[in-house]
């Protein structure tokens, strides 16, 4: 049987991020990615200024912004009057973390494991999903996968840690059932072409509220980046209605994007995302760790789950080092990580409900086109929240900083090799 001391499940942002950062501790980690490459499109692909500030102290901020990227700097509400309300405005935060930068989440992910195999005690296997826990008494032990030519095998760890995402199948091999929230709304992405003066490398967040629907563009380096948000379960009626129906949806709320929505051929160029909130009562059981999506699925309403994904492993890499170097990881030890992160994922669990509610239900049932008077009066009156909404989105709740064993001097960055960031998936 091979082994490793810390197994983890799920090449994500969370997953890579904990590799990388236990691997410079000297911990011997083995990554299982159950796909090929990460080359899989309408992932969040947002890189927070929490994020940036923890690979500056990990000696890469250098190199991630000679990456292709756009800066998102602000963000503003479409008013009726025709005027907008500035809601966020990342300009009031000290550079050089003033902005959350856009980059292809393969990109992301390629980056942070071109970093990871500079350490020799990492490993990462593609292809290979772990399909099932293996225990010694009640404590997880290790980990079962399959690859993609059928062959199958069985890793004992010290630690497994399931970073495999909001369908965990490391969750559910654990018995782990977590509590669900009601949730209004499932959201469709889908790309429109941008042209050549449309170029730019500062990124915009454009809200439209339509009849009953809303929507959500985010300008990229070569196209526009769409969401289109409808009352929960209603794929099945969009799907009936047709893509010619779904394209008048659409210019109707953007007028200007009328040019160009016969790039949309069929109701199979959209990619339906069924929004869950959940999270588990308990991360941990011996020998076994959730977090991120795994722990505590997100809406993608305030787009956070990522950073929040990312400042998990952080803090679990932080408390987890020590112990699984000295072999001698308690169940103390995983109850420590769910108690720093639980805080912050209550907190953003329950604003993304606030949002959900005040912003989501009304427009699904045709009752207010907009945000709720009193915030835009607040805004008005106030204009310094933008402020603070820039700093609860760019950093979050209890932002983690990589430890001291992960920290390198800043690097300069590498002649940059293109991996497919504009390719089509």
């Amino acid at each position: 049987m091979e082994r490793t001391t810390c197994l983890i499940a799920g090449g994500g942002p969370a997953g890579i991020m904990l590799g990388l950062l236990l691997a410079r501790a000297g911990v011997a980690v083995t990554v299982l990615e159950k796909h090929a490459d990460f080359l899989r499109d309408f992932r969040g692909d947002t890189v927070h200024a929490a994020t940036v500030q923890l690979l500056d102290e990990l000696g890469l901020g250098n190199a991630f912004r000679a990456l292709p990227q756009t800066r998102l700097q602000n963000f503003e509400l479409p008013q009726p009057d025709g005027q907008t309300l500035l809601l966020v405005d990342f300009a009031r935060l000290k550079p050089p973390y003033d902005y959350v930068a856009m980059i292809p989440q393969w990109d992301f992910l390629d980056f942070l494991v071109g970093a990871a195999k500079l350490e020799p005690s990492f490993s990462i296997r593609m292809n290979t999903q772990v399909t099932g826990l293996s225990f010694d008494g009640d404590r997880v032990s290790g980990a079962r996968w399959r690859d993609r030519t059928g062959a199958e095998g069985e890793i004992s760890a010290d630690l497994v840690v399931a970073c495999d995402g909001r369908h965990s199948i490391v969750r559910d091999a654990a018995e782990f059932v977590p509590r669900d929230f009601k949730v209004p709304l499932d959201t469709w992405w889908f790309r429109l072409p941008r042209y050549s003066d449309e170029m730019g490398d500062v990124a915009t967040l454009t809200p439209r509220f339509g009849d009953r629907d809303l929507m959500l563009t985010f300008t990229r380096e070569t196209f526009y980046q769409v969401a289109y948000f409808a009352e929960k379960g209603a794929d099945a009626r969009l799907h009936a209605e047709g893509i010619e129906r779904f394209r008048q949806r659409i210019a109707t709320m953007r007028p200007d994007f009328a040019d160009r929505l016969d790039t949309l051929q069929s109701m199979d160029d959209l990619h339906m995302l069924d929004v869950r909130l959940n999270r588990l009562d308990t991360w941990h059981r011996p020998g076994l760790l959730c977090i991120g999506d795994a722990a505590h699925a997100m809406s993608p309403a305030g787009g956070v789950g990522i950073n929040l994904a990312i400042q998990d492993a952080v803090a679990a890499a932080a408390l987890l080092a020590a112990p699984l170097l000295a072999g001698n990881v308690t169940d103390a030890d995983l109850a420590a990580i769910q108690k720093r992160r639980w805080m912050p994922t209550v907190l953003i669990q329950r604003m993304q409900r606030i949002l959900h509610r005040l912003i989501f239900v009304p427009a699904f049932e045709g009752k207010r086109i907009g945000p709720p008077k009193l915030a835009v009066a607040l805004l008005r009156i106030l204009p310094a929240i933008s402020g603070f909404t820039a700093r609860f989105a760019a950093f979050g709740p209890r932002p983690e900083h990589a430890p001291d064993f992960a920290r390198r001097p800043q690097s300069e960055p590498p002649p940059h090799k293109k991996t497919g960031a504009e390719a089509p998936v």
